[in-house]
């Protein structure tokens, strides 16, 4: 007769083995960084709250950006094998450590072709990652779902915008559409506790004509296309952003040049590398207070490598940690 041993019959200890489980990248479930799930918004405990968006009903070219949080979170599991924090040797300086706290609560539930219905349903979850003093960080999702996000911060703080981008997305209305993914940075600078906006990255043949240019520095924007940000340098950047102030930070993947992140809707050649945003968003964590976040526009069918996804992941891990290593001095 065949008998079976299990791992509960051994002595760890005596084999060798440390305790507990290694919990490898492709094992378990794919959560955000294989963080602990928190499926009642009303029972939130954490520094950070990640709540997927997966709609992109307000895409004008290629959708698929409804698989983007999934596929974020799958990429993430590479980046969890923090059991003592992710330790950078450059800095000399270790993050995400076991006292920052992540949670995972899942998707906002969508309606399909409902866009209101959709985005109301984003902008609870976002609120009630607040409530419970999280840092909301949203995983698009078109980018229309920072219009949702930005209305959930309606009785917070005012707060400085910055965008990371190829488009301007300052559309007003066009055909009466105001919620679709051209739309998000109009939204934003009509809110009053909106103080202003950085546009990073803007470039080429773009989602908004000039009419959208000439509305938005009149609005309080500063917009920065890739090859000015790259005279300036990142402290150059970081010099024409208000100081000491609370910064909602969103990213649209398509910021990035095509050539490291294709998996998006609507590519653009000229954008930037890795360490050039890696090094703007740790400085901005330096520079103030970063109040909430959402990283858009990743359309995982576009790019079968995951490339765009794994940056997609490592780009928010890094920011995170980035965040509270700074809080903590």
């Amino acid at each position: 007769m065949l008998s079976f041993l299990h791992l509960g019959d051994i002595n760890m200890a005596d084999h060798g083995y440390e305790e507990g489980r290694l919990n490898l990248p492709f094992v378990g479930f794919a959560t955000f960084g294989k963080k602990p799930t928190c499926e009642d918004w009303d029972a939130i405990d954490a520094d950070v709250a990640i709540l997927g968006a997966p709609f992109d009903f307000g895409t004008q070219y290629r959708s698929g950006t409804r698989f983007g949080p999934r596929s974020i979170r799958e990429a993430s599991t590479l980046f969890s094998f923090g059991h003592a924090g992710a330790y950078d040797h450059e800095d000399d300086a270790t993050y995400l450590g076991e006292d920052v706290r992540i949670v995972d609560m899942g998707d906002a539930d969508i309606v399909h072709t409902d866009t209101e219905k959709s985005h109301a349903n984003i902008e609870f979850g976002v609120r009630k990652a607040l409530k419970a003093g999280a840092l909301p960080v949203t995983l698009g999702g078109d980018h229309s779902v920072n219009i949702p996000c930005i209305r959930a911060f309606d009785e917070q703080e005012p707060f400085h915008l910055i965008q990371i981008d190829a488009h301007l997305d300052f559309v007003d209305e066009r055909h009466g559409v105001r919620h679709g993914h051209g739309n998000p940075m109009r939204r934003a600078a009509e809110k009053d506790y909106v103080t202003g906006l950085s546009q990073i990255g803007i470039r080429n043949v773009s989602s908004t004509a000039k009419e959208g240019y000439v509305d938005a520095r009149a609005m309080g924007s500063d917009i920065v296309s890739v090859r000015q940000f790259r005279k300036l340098g990142v402290e150059g950047m970081l010099s024409r952003i208000p100081e000491g102030k609370r910064y909602y930070v969103t990213i649209d993947i398509d910021g990035f040049d095509p050539s490291i992140a294709p998996g998006t809707g609507t590519p653009s050649h000229g954008g930037f590398l890795y360490y050039e945003v890696l090094e703007l968003l740790q400085g901005l964590a330096k520079r103030g207070d970063v109040i909430g976040m959402d990283l858009v526009e990743v359309a995982p069918d576009y790019d079968h490598t995951g490339s765009t996804s794994f940056l997609a992941a490592q780009i928010l891990l890094n920011f995170i940690g980035f965040i509270f290593h700074d809080r903590d001095k």
